[in-house]
Formats: structure tokens, C-alpha cells, sequence
């Protein structure tokens, strides 16, 4: 992990890019601290929902609220504050080779209404800049320099010059350019995706 990376260093770096100079602070009054003020936390956090990197993965048992939902279901469980693109998976038990269940429950808002007298989630949780593999901060570097590239150098050619690093040509679909690389090397650390039983491949059978 790239543990002396902040939100300020990845925001200067994208500057110095851009032929900037670095900013010392988000307050610090200037037109470029501002810019990065405001549309880093955009950029970063996009970058983190398009796909599902492994290091951003949480698991986490859910608290019961007190309150009781106005509908079919008896309980009320409080979503992680922290939590970026929804629930990955979501279990009865914290037990070993325990299966995802797929229904009785519902997300409402930041809550899942269920019967459930216990739930445990795996989601995609937002991730200190500490903690994100260099790969991840190299594209998040080039990506936020595309964003800002208009406004520092007033050049439209620069924006798609780093978005095209980034993200690849039109025809990537976003997929391209970083963003695959840092797909690629993600995906290594992740195990084999296998097909479980399910009930209608059964029944094919």
C-alpha cells in the first residue's frame, strides 16, 4: 500500500502534471486548492464505485435499530456510514463456507428491513488514501488531472489527453488506458469466480 499518499499529495501531484504547482493545503485560498477542493472527493470516490477492487471490500455485522419497519418486515439494520455502492453479499451467520442469501430482505435508504434475527454484509467501503495500492493512486492521479485540466490550463486538449491515459479511447467504454491496467492487477489477487449450485441450472438438469 502506498501509505504516505494523502488526499493532498495525490491532488499536488495531479497539479505538478498539469505543469501547477503544488497546493499546501484545501483552504489555503488559491484558485487551484479550491478546484481540488471540490472535485476530488467526486473524482475519487467514482473511481472507487466502477469497479470492485478487493482492497475496498469490508465485511461487517450489521446493529438492529430499536424502531420497527411500517411494513411486512420485523427488523431494522443500519447500513455502514461508509459504505459506497450498495451490499455485495449478505448472510445469516459469520460461520465458515456460509452461502449469501439472496431473499428476504430490503434495502431502504441507508437500512435493510428483514426477519433476520441476525445479518452480516460484505460491501464496498470508501478507503483512506493511505491504504490504496499504488496502481489505484497512479489512476486516481491521471483521472483528477483530466478533471482539472480545463480549469488550471484553460486547455481542452489537456483534459483529453489524461482522460484518454486514463480511461483509454471512447470505444473502452471507461475501460481502457490506467483504468485497465489497475483492473489487470487487481484482478490477480483475487480467487476464481465458480458456479454454485442454484436452482434453476438444477432444474436445467
Amino acid at each position: 500500500m502506498a501509505a504516505g499518499d494523502t488526499s493532498l499529495s495525490i491532488c499536488s501531484d495531479a497539479l505538478i502534471l498539469l505543469g501547477a504547482a503544488p497546493i499546501s493545503s484545501f483552504t489555503e485560498g488559491s484558485d487551484a486548492a479550491q478546484a481540488c477542493d471540490r472535485l476530488y472527493p467526486d473524482v475519487r470516490d467514482t473511481l472507487l464505485s466502477n469497479y470492485l477492487w478487493s482492497w475496498s471490500v469490508q465485511k461487517q455485522q450489521l446493529g438492529r435499530l430499536s424502531t420497527v419497519p411500517v411494513d411486512e418486515w420485523k427488523y431494522a439494520y443500519q447500513l455502514p456510514g461508509d459504505m459506497l455502492s450498495g451490499v455485495i453479499a449478505l448472510f445469516q451467520t459469520a460461520g465458515l463456507n456460509q452461502q449469501p442469501v439472496r431473499y428476504g430482505w430490503e434495502i431502504y435508504g441507508d437500512q435493510v428491513f428483514t426477519n433476520f434475527e441476525k445479518v452480516f454484509v460484505d460491501y464496498q467501503a470508501t478507503v483512506a488514501e493511505s491504504k490504496m495500492p499504488p496502481y489505484f493512486v497512479r489512476l486516481l492521479r491521471t483521472a483528477l488531472a483530466a478533471e482539472l485540466a480545463f480549469v488550471i490550463t484553460d486547455q481542452i486538449s489537456k483534459a483529453q489527453d489524461f482522460r484518454l491515459q486514463a480511461f483509454g479511447t471512447p470505444s473502452d467504454s471507461g475501460r481502457g488506458g490506467l483504468m485497465r491496467e489497475a483492473m489487470n492487477v487487481d484482478s490477480r489477487g483475487k480467487p476464481p469466480q465458480i458456479i454454485e449450485d442454484y436452482s434453476l441450472i438444477d432444474v436445467r438438469y
